[in-house]
């Protein structure tokens, strides 16, 4: 079952590049290279189910494996909730030798059973981990089980973290969710201004700073998908007019699926950069108005395009000599290695690399598109080579996620923190005006200019002071 569903997951018509693509390498799918079964690193399919899935905020996630796994994946995002927090509690079968011997099913219905009688989720669900899928556990004909004896929806998500990458569990999650959940709900109303945002996960808060500009358009958002959304929510999804596709490699194919079954049509957009955040508003009025809203709700989004843009503009004028011109090395990967780089251009910032090493080919067209066909694009970069990157002065920033923090501090770099373990939302215009806040707080620290001059010790004995023991030590 699970090797027809990677069969499918893999080859995505959704995305219009792959058509273009042989059979045989259609097959692989719309994803980066990493998309190889048994291809852990960076994450594993069950690492990316969980982070797709976690966001739903009411509903209890319980990973049946052993603890470990659990440990290794809570809290890994810093999803944000405006309500519940069910979703932040870890729950787990925590498996051991005995349950790996005789099987782990019963503990299974135990556990769902508590859950339901002490917590009273609106749904469960129950992650497959690598251990349960290799001793033969039947997770879903446990979870159809308790769903109907228990009256609660249990959702099972076979993403074991064998089957592939972090990027191929996102669409396994997709798939859970056409199964299982989405369209086994109504919703109590619905209007001609209902949305979705689909691989939005409100990472510190990204999905509020969008939501006040929809609410001043009258645009309902029915069901965020997955970021600070509740059960109920995705269950109706079905009943949207349009579809936005914030992150296309983890959930475009669920997108083209909800075209083929409902009829929703759907489109990519990014809210990095102002730029991007505008030419978004504009594409989702304007299909709005194709299924039905008023002609006027694009009139009404160019009015506030244009009040939202000038004020940014001028909230960012102060920095814009300050920033203009200094160079980043952006190592992040999926939709912000080419939407970051529009946000960055539009400060007159030059990219002397963007990561790819997790971009889809439609991702590194884009970039080609932004900045040329010479794009500085670079795949994996090893430590000792980003060490020396940034010891040469090749860019004045590090724009990454937490593994590579220790490189740049190592080179006495300036560094900025954008991927999901981040505390600073960056969508939209006031998304943008932060970034930039912060890049020019990191670039202009007074802390770099007294760390870069030679310790009192090293200058007693006429040594530059620079790096070298720290470069002895790297390169050892």
């Amino acid at each position: 079952m699970l090797k027809d569903k990677l069969a499918k997951v893999f080859n995505e018509p959704g995305c219009s590049h792959n058509q273009e693509k042989s059979e045989k390498e259609r097959k692989r799918g719309c994803s980066a290279k990493s998309l190889t079964p048994g291809a852990a690193a960076g994450g594993c399919a069950f690492d990316g189910a969980k982070i797709a899935l976690q966001p739903i905020t009411d509903a209890a996630h319980l990973v049946h494996g052993p603890i470990a796994c659990e440990g290794n994946s809570w809290d890994s995002r810093n999803s944000a909730s405006s309500g519940p927090t069910l979703y932040r509690t870890g729950f787990t079968t925590d498996l051991g030798e005995l349950d790996i011997i005789h099987g782990g099913e019963k503990k299974l219905y135990r556990a769902i059973k508590e859950i339901v009688h002490e917590r009273h989720p609106p749904a469960v669900f129950v992650y497959v981990t690598c251990v349960t899928a290799l001793i033969g556990d039947d997770v879903e004909a446990v979870c159809r089980a308790a769903s109907e004896r228990l009256g609660t929806p249990v959702i099972p998500v076979n993403a074991p973290g064998f089957a592939g990458s972090k990027n191929l569990g996102n669409k396994l999650a997709g798939e859970a969710l056409l199964d299982h959940v989405i369209g086994t709900l109504e919703p109590e109303t619905t209007t001609p201004f209902d949305i979705n945002v689909l691989g939005e996960y409100n990472v510190a808060g990204e999905l509020w700073q969008v939501q006040p500009l929809f609410a001043r358009l009258g645009i309902r958002i029915l069901a965020p998908i997955t970021g600070d959304a509740r059960y109920h929510q995705v269950a109706a999804a079905h009943r949207a007019r349009v579809n936005m596709v914030v992150c296309s490699q983890a959930l475009v194919s669920l997108a083209r699926q909800m075209q083929e079954r409902w009829e929703i049509p759907y489109f990519e957009g990014s809210f990095y950069g102002i730029a991007d955040t505008s030419m978004s508003l504009r594409t989702l009025a304007r299909l709005l108005i194709s299924r039905g809203a008023p002609a006027d709700l694009l009139e009404r989004t160019e009015a506030l395009i244009a009040e939202e843009e000038a004020r940014a503009f001028a909230a960012l004028a102060p920095y814009r000599e300050r920033l203009a011109g200094k160079r980043v090395l952006l190592y992040t990967g999926g939709v912000k290695s080419w939407s970051v780089v529009s946000a960055l251009h539009e400060i007159g910032m030059v990219i002397v690399g963007t990561s790819v090493r997790k971009s889809t080919d439609e991702d590194k067209e884009r970039i080609r598109e932004l900045m040329g066909e010479d794009a500085p694009m670079v795949d994996q970069i090893p430590a000792k080579q980003m060490y020396k990157m940034l010891s040469d002065g090749e860019a004045d920033i590090l724009m990454s996620g937490g593994r590579t923090q220790f490189v740049a501090l190592k080179t006495k770099t300036p560094w900025l923190d954008i991927n999901q373990e981040r505390h600073h939302a960056y969508a939209g215009y006031d998304g943008m005006i932060e970034l930039v806040r912060r890049i020019d707080g990191e670039l202009n620290n007074p802390v770099w200019p007294e760390i870069r001059r030679p310790a009192p010790w090293d200058a007693a004995f006429g040594s530059a002071g620079e790096a070298e023991p720290v470069a002895a030590e790297m390169h050892a």
